[in-house]
């Protein structure tokens, strides 16, 4: 069980790294990088970023939900403070957010759910 810990709790570092980087960098260089990966729907990408950032989150802490709900809404505001500055050059939308917020509360029901089924299993 300490390797799954491990492993889910790197996921959710390596994922939210990933979230930040593409959602913090200028357009001009996602597209010059070549990053075009995700839906058509901004606010579904917002909300499948967030959504798997809670089930890894949840899952790697399962005794730290609040602290997780209320660090991943922090992030999903600062992300979109950030974008709205003149250094990221993207919109600011609290659209987006509350796009977060959705996802985050999706993840949840997703992560109590598999714990709920690996308990009945355990």
């Amino acid at each position: 069980m300490k390797f799954y810990s491990v492993a889910i709790s790197t996921a959710f570092v390596v994922t939210l790294v990933a979230v930040l980087v593409l959602a913090l960098l200028p357009m001009p260089e996602l597209q010059e990088f070549g990053f075009d990966i995700g839906f058509d729907n901004d606010k579904l990408n917002h909300a499948s970023a967030f959504a798997t950032l809670a089930v890894l989150g949840a899952l790697g802490w399962p005794r730290r939900i609040v602290t997780l709900v209320i660090f991943l809404t922090l992030v999903g505001a600062a992300i979109e403070i950030l974008q709205g500055t003149p250094l990221i050059d993207r919109d600011l939308d609290v659209f987006d957010w509350a796009a977060d917020c959705i996802g985050i509360a999706g993840g949840l029901v997703v992560a109590m759910s598999i714990n709920w089924v690996m308990r009945r299993k355990g």
